[in-house]
């Protein structure tokens, strides 16, 4: 977390940050170590019920060329697709099935990147997912579209 902040447990893996930058956003530790070792990747929802991922950009994220890798944000957009299908896996665990991304822009150290979405459709053993990853620091300037799906597999114990 940023800046010393101070966490408030949510679930057994969601903490939400009580103050600095990330105060009112949500991270998931210890339910991912993948993700643990790539992130911190955040999450919250907005009065309007869009859920935004972020992250902050730092150089273990970057590439030999000085941008972003791609695995970084391929990562980031997987991420998302549980971001985005929160209600539509309920009490499910699940995997990713397909990932697919066109990447069309980049981003550097410092540089906060964002991440909305829509699931597209929500099956019984399915979930389909489209968003977009934008460089918030450039006025959001496109990063990557993605789209995906999630496989359900057995509930939750």
């Amino acid at each position: 977390m940023d800046g010393g902040a101070e966490e408030q447990q949510r679930g057994p893996h969601e903490v939400i940050a009580k103050d600095g930058d990330w105060a009112g956003w949500t991270l998931w530790v210890g339910g991912d170590p993948f993700e643990d070792h790539c992130g911190p990747f955040y999450w919250r929802e907005r009065e309007d019920g869009v859920r935004v991922c972020a992250f902050v950009a730092e150089h273990k994220h970057m590439n030999g060329g000085g941008f972003m890798h791609g695995g970084c944000v391929m990562t980031f957009a997987d991420y998302g697709l549980f971001v985005i299908a929160r209600d539509a896996l309920a009490d499910r665990s699940s995997v990713t099935a397909t990932l697919n991304g066109e990447f069309v822009g980049t981003a550097r150290v410092g540089d906060r990147v964002e991440c909305t979405g829509e699931v597209v459709k929500a099956g019984r053993s399915m979930v389909f997912i489209r968003g977009l990853i934008v460089n918030a620091s450039a006025g959001g300037e496109p990063m990557m579209s993605f789209s995906g799906v999630i496989k359900k597999t057995a509930p939750r114990a």
